[in-house]
């Protein structure tokens, strides 16, 4: 009875002697684990991959010793940003169908603000070819769509190319002569007479002093300012640009010529919600380095 409370004693001592030195070693691991940064030092992190994703991540750079995508600098490479690729939509974005017959055109009420893909890069080349194959505006003459131009053209077109559209806007105006080039008239014969597609490829690229404007006006928005330059050549030739008639071109359909099925949907102004990397990470202010004159 006596030896079995001896090797009960025993065991107890060497367990008290395991669970101290499972103490002790827990507590420098903590201690070393926990270690303070300072100047360059970063210190030591406890279980880093809870923190690093080991995982490649588009866009973000997170490089550290354990990562396994390679070097710093071919995963600093790896890291940028890239261009989308061509014809892909954003994410929440809606593409705009049109059929032959016009029944698909959508209203205002169709996405938060619709994207569609441009097939013409920013050449002189691509403008030509633009402004010969772009003959019809998707968007039939609507009267809110001509409110929303309006808005719009004065805000981001008239101080150049004037209220009227006949290029003078105030900042032609008002600086005494000093402004670098003259902004297109757009009541001239051979704006009148141009193409959708001049107007909008310019509207996407800029033009000489002009800049771009994709940043600025949804794919719908671009084609209402459009839409309100043509209404201000109608009125200054006396001529009609409205919902229910166009004496002006054969470019764009009165709504009250489209199908019922168009005529019917509801037209609700949106707000368009433009991200500030505009079309992916190409911004630019309203107006660029190069010259005005024939901004469109």
């Amino acid at each position: 009875m006596k030896l079995k409370s001896y090797k009960t004693a025993a065991m107890i001592k060497e367990q008290m002697n395991y669970l101290t030195l499972w103490a002790l070693g827990l507590t420098l691991f903590g201690l070393a684990s926990c270690s303070p940064a300072g100047g360059e030092d970063t210190g030591h992190e406890y279980m880093p991959d809870m923190k690093h994703s080991i995982a490649y991540e588009s866009n973000y750079y997170n490089f550290y010793s354990n990562n396994t995508w390679g070097t710093e600098e071919e995963y600093h490479k790896m890291a940028q940003p890239r261009k989308p690729v061509a014809g892909t939509v954003p994410r929440g974005y809606t593409a705009v169908a049109i059929s032959d017959d016009r029944s698909e055109v959508s209203s205002y009420d169709n996405s938060l603000n619709g994207y569609v893909p441009y097939y013409y890069e920013d050449t002189e080349e691509e403008r030509i070819r633009a402004t010969n194959e772009i003959q019809e505006n998707p968007f039939p003459i609507t009267e809110i769509g001509l409110i929303k131009g309006e808005e719009l053209y004065n805000i981001n077109c008239g101080i150049c190319h004037g209220e009227k559209g006949d290029g003078a806007g105030y900042l032609v105006r008002d600086d005494g002569g000093k402004y670098p080039a003259q902004p297109a008239n757009f009541l001239t014969d051979e704006f009148v007479n141009a193409s959708p597609g001049r107007y909008y490829h310019s509207i996407m690229y800029g033009k000489n002093v002009m800049g771009y404007y994709k940043d600025k006006l949804s794919y719908r928005e671009r084609w209402d300012v459009i839409h309100w330059i043509r209404a201000l050549q109608a009125k200054d030739r006396k001529l009609t640009y409205s919902p229910e008639e166009n004496t002006l071109n054969a470019y764009a359909t009165p709504v009250a010529m489209v199908p019922q099925k168009v005529k019917e949907m509801p037209e609700i102004m949106e707000e368009e919600h433009h991200d500030d990397h505009g079309d992916h990470g190409e911004m630019q202010g309203h107006h660029a380095e190069e010259g005005h004159g024939d901004s469109h």
